[in-house]
């Protein structure tokens, strides 16, 4: 069934003549652009008990006390403005006049492009609220990144994702993947992206944001999802910022189980060459979602929930787990890159090299193609450790050295291994080579 998409006047216009919703907005970094939309729309005061704007860090300090990590735009940064402003609802707001009233708090801490436009736009954006007078909070927060190449855009964009959450809490969260898709509702495509969702609270008792985020990836809302070793969903630069990253890449439904084995010894490999500690190290193991994508264009509930099942049981291994529809490692890197990671290591099999290196499965463009993924994949600081494996046929273990490259890319396969960009995974053991 067709859902009917209202324009976002409409939609805070909705909210504001409900007589029984009403809070509290708190923003920071972007302008007060959600609270704008309610007051433009008429009739706010039926709706907003109050708006503010702490830009000021003594200012925000001395309200939702300092971070630690002395980061603003953070999920602890968010989270503490909407119990802080929460809580003062529920305390300053009572007696018979506020009896019949389903309070919120709406937070959001943001960075939109600066003057020179050297940052990356990101933010957080929650809300807090009742689904019936006096019941126990729910609770939604996002994780968005700011497309546009402007920074007024930028406030648009987030002035109309503010307003359809606010709109999805109260009227969608019934049903949590329609409240899901709402969310983009009047933005132009590639305008941002959501690669984080959390819920909380009675309303989402049977929701689990292990599906809800990879549903983000099957919508098309993000390109990938991690969860920690604990099976939570986290948001990729909390993970990864300046770590070394060392990621196995695997596809979903493959016929063979991951190579630990190897893995391990790669990662071995990558902490000797790097130099790189066991403090600083993050290890992850990358299930690919494209594979089920080329199966079948309609990724539903069950689909979801075998991939949730699957990264649960490689966290279970003590690994954090990345699921992504990267195809190629280079748009891998250029994610990872996001996070401004140390160093990158990715362990991948040889059969994908010798697919990459050979001009037959390409088209006229090969050598164009083949520049700009390894321009895109090696000036990330990434390095590839290559597994061999067994070419059943002449009953021989393919490594970089007897693999078989095309004419064509044969002096920049030599470069990249030459200078190291390409390493085969050493003092391997036969019995851990696989048949491709």
């Amino acid at each position: 069934m067709l859902r009917e998409i209202l324009e976002t006047k409409r939609k805070a216009l909705k909210i504001n003549l409900d007589p029984t919703i009403y809070g509290t907005f708190a923003e920071i970094g972007a302008g007060q652009e959600v609270a704008r939309n309610f007051f433009t729309a008429g009739a706010a005061s039926g709706t907003i008990a109050k708006t503010m704007s702490a830009y000021d860090m003594a200012f925000s300090n001395e309200i939702y006390g300092a971070e630690k990590s002395g980061r603003y735009v953070s999920k602890s940064r968010l989270n503490k403005m909407l119990r802080h402003e929460f809580d003062l609802l529920s305390e300053r707001l009572c007696g018979e006049k506020y009896l019949g009233r389903r309070f919120f708090a709406f937070a959001n801490t943001v960075t939109t492009l600066n003057y020179n436009k050297t940052n990356d736009p990101h933010g957080w954006v929650g809300i807090m609220f009742q689904s019936e007078p006096g019941g126990e909070a729910n609770e939604i927060i996002l994780h968005i990144r700011l497309l546009d190449s402007d920074g007024s855009l930028q406030q648009n964009v987030l002035g109309i994702i503010g307003v359809n959450l606010v709109f999805a809490a109260f009227f969608l969260s019934s049903n949590v993947q329609t409240m899901i898709e709402s969310l983009v509702d009047n933005l132009a495509v590639g305008s941002v992206e959501i690669d984080l969702v959390n819920l909380r609270g009675p309303a989402f008792k049977d929701a689990n944001d292990r599906l809800v985020n990879l549903y983000l990836i099957a919508k098309g809302f993000s390109s990938a999802a991690i969860f920690d070793r604990n099976a939570q969903v986290c948001q990729s630069k909390d993970l990864l910022y300046k770590k070394d990253v060392m990621i196995l890449r695997t596809k979903y439904r493959q016929k063979s189980t991951p190579n630990f084995d190897l893995f391990n010894r790669a990662v071995e490999q990558f902490k000797r060459s790097q130099h790189a500690g066991d403090a600083n190290l993050v290890v992850l193991i990358e299930v690919l979602m494209s594979n089920a994508f080329d199966e079948t264009p309609q990724i539903d509930n069950a689909d979801l929930e075998q991939f949730a099942a699957r990264a649960e049981e490689l966290c279970a291994t003590g690994n954090n787990v990345i699921v992504s529809n990267f195809t190629r490692n280079h748009k891998l890197a250029q994610y990872l890159s996001r996070c401004k990671p140390h160093r990158v290591g990715i362990s991948t099999n040889i059969a994908n090299l010798k697919r990459i290196f050979d001009a037959s499965n390409y088209g006229e463009n090969y050598t164009d193609e083949l520049l700009a993924y390894v321009s895109d994949l090696f000036s990330r600081n990434v390095k590839l450790y290559a597994y061999p494996y067994l070419d059943k046929k002449n009953n021989e273990i393919i490594t970089t050295r007897n693999m078989p490259v095309s004419e064509q890319s044969k002096p920049l396969f030599d470069f990249l291994i030459l200078n190291n960009y390409i390493t085969d995974i050493e003092q391997y053991d036969e019995k851990d080579v696989k048949t491709v």
